[in-house]
């Protein structure tokens, strides 16, 4: 009863604010009320909640809250990835970069996709035989304790930080913008609901808000597509020949180098895209909820290819905004138009686009339905997010790190709830502190992190027999401070959020994945091959019992039995 008292306040506390500014409290709302996002939203978190309060009263051990006690079949995990995957990011993010930029959208598309092959055939099968509930004890099977886990829980925790703030950020301004709610506002009701759905239903409600999330997104942009494709006679032609011809760039948007201008950016960016989403602890994570190696590749099948289908409609979606959105006044500043030029007077910025054609293709009521499932998106994301960090605080640092493994499943628990809590707590501040900055780095920057750090030290500690834990540990930290401090020195931080002159950017890149992945592996290499201490020999001689299990699954034993 205390669970479903607990459940139903936090419903109400996302609930009242949408209906105090419905009514005009404090002078009326900032825009015109959409009655049907709003309704839609509320029922959306009324939903999760209940589903939400289900999962709470069968979440009761250490491996049900982390894992889902490894019941979520291959098929219901591969919809959980795909929805963990699909943010608010690639749905506005990459929809609005095709609106901008046309053909060269595509590479944030195909580089968030082709991650999925090294997935499939580097990570999955050996996580699952290796593992138990976070990519760490796969890290640390055979390296020492202590500083693998330290390591990785400082890598997962910095990812986990600036993806949040992104998803934090881009939920406050989505709400600020479509239900004219104070900015934070928005920002409090998202963390509050992250903080419920995680401390009360673990995995297992996690789970099933992003298979609902996942669903209602791909069915919204389904739609939405088709109804672009109707619009010019199902004709892929046409749709991209009305695009030239409107568009003021005209045929540029149809090649390549408006977006990423030159090979070294291209390469950096591609290698942070691929290579960062073997290493994002949200995902990995998910790889544990099944029972077996086998549920875990049918996951990864299932849900790339739910992801390229999605990535093909952004595609459609943002050509089909160039067409039915830039030439509507309706959705265009007046005062920008002379300006800045049709494609760029876009109101509230090109990330608006996908909402936009919502609203040109579908009225009002789709445009409610567009408007609630993205923000179903990011509130599936951000639940994510938080389980992996709450899982690294309580599983890595303080049951393995601090207490040595001597804890019991309670104690451990009550540390991840209070870890999800504080999590929240700094998310929603760091929301609010970020509110003005431009966010798209912190994206780049947590898939940067991710393959400069989580990446290399997990795929070596997989394959190669000469690891050890001196050079997994400076390696790594090689690589996420390198990720940090050049990602700081670029000119997207330098020079557009730091306010620096434009030119004076010490880091001539955005994206520094080429040169920090290089300092990672290089790193972990060199101090693997000159550490000739015991503990480097013992780390060696681990290698040929960690393979057998890796590809046999001889001796892994079952999530539920954890």
């Amino acid at each position: 009863m205390n669970r479903f008292k607990a459940l139903f306040a936090a419903a109400l506390l996302a609930a009242a604010p949408l209906a105090a500014f419905a009514e005009g409290i404090d002078g009326g709302p900032k825009q015109t009320t959409n009655w049907s996002a709003i309704s839609m939203f509320i029922a959306f978190v009324f939903l999760t909640l209940g589903i939400t309060y289900w999962a709470a009263r069968r979440t009761k051990s250490a491996a049900q809250f982390y894992s889902a006690g490894g019941g979520i079949t291959g098929v219901q995990n591969g919809v959980a990835i795909s929805g963990d995957y699909m943010s608010a990011a690639s749905f506005l993010g990459i929809s609005g970069l095709v609106y901008m930029s046309g053909y060269d959208g595509l590479i944030y598309s195909v580089g968030f996709l082709v991650g999925w092959p090294v997935v499939t055939f580097l990570i999955a099968e050996p996580l699952r035989n290796l593992g138990k509930y976070t990519f760490a004890d796969v890290a640390s099977f055979r390296l020492g304790q202590t500083e693998t886990r330290i390591l990785a829980a400082c890598g997962s925790l910095v990812v986990v930080a600036f993806y949040l703030i992104a998803q934090m950020v881009g939920a406050g301004k989505l709400i600020q913008i479509l239900f004219g709610l104070d900015y934070w506002m928005a920002v409090v009701i998202v963390g509050v609901l992250m903080i419920v759905y995680v401390t009360f239903g673990g995995m297992l409600a996690t789970t099933w808000v992003q298979i609902i999330k996942a669903v209602l997104l791909l069915s919204g942009a389904s739609f939405m597509a088709l109804a672009v494709l109707w619009h010019f006679n199902f004709s892929l032609e046409s749709l991209f020949a009305t695009a030239v011809q409107v568009s003021p760039k005209h045929a540029a948007i149809m090649e390549p180098g408006t977006l990423v201008a030159d090979p070294v950016s291209a390469i950096s960016l591609g290698m942070a895209l691929i290579f960062g989403t073997a290493g994002l602890p949200h995902i990995l994570m998910r790889f544990f909820t099944v029972s077996n190696a086998k549920a875990a590749r049918k996951s990864v099948l299932v849900a790339t290819g739910l992801i390229g289908y999605f990535y093909i409609l952004t595609f459609i979606i943002g050509f089909g905004a160039i067409c039915l959105v830039s030439t509507n006044p309706a959705f265009l500043d007046p005062a920008l138009v002379a300006t800045k030029g049709t494609l760029a007077a876009i109101k509230g910025g090109s990330n608006m686009a996908a909402i936009h054609l919502a609203s040109a293709v579908g009225g009002n009521l789709f445009l409610g339905f567009i408007s609630a499932v993205a923000f179903a998106t990011i509130l599936a994301v951000v639940s994510g997010l938080a389980l992996a960090g709450a899982s690294a605080i309580s599983h890595d640092l303080f049951a393995t790190v601090i207490r040595k493994g001597k804890v019991d499943e309670i104690a451990e628990m009550r540390v991840s709830k209070v870890a999800t809590v504080c999590l929240g707590v700094l998310a929603i501040v760091l929301g609010i502190a970020f509110e003005n900055q431009n966010v798209a780095f912190m994206v780049g920057l947590a898939f940067c992190i991710a393959a400069s750090c989580n990446f290399p030290v997990l795929l070596l500690s997989i394959y190669w027999r000469g690891l050890t834990t001196r050079g997994a540990l400076i390696g790594g930290l090689l690589g996420l401070s390198s990720a940090v401090i050049m990602v700081v020195l670029s000119p997207a931080v330098w020079v557009v959020t730091l306010g620096n002159p434009k030119g004076s950017a010490p880091f001539p890149y955005d994206n520094p994945a080429l040169f920090s992945m290089t300092i990672a592996f290089v790193g972990i290499w060199l101090f693997s091959v000159l550490d000739k201490s015991r503990r480097g020999t013992i780390d060696r001689n681990g290698f040929d019992a960690q393979f057998v299990r890796c590809q046999t699954g001889i001796g892994a034993s079952s999530a539920a039995s954890h």
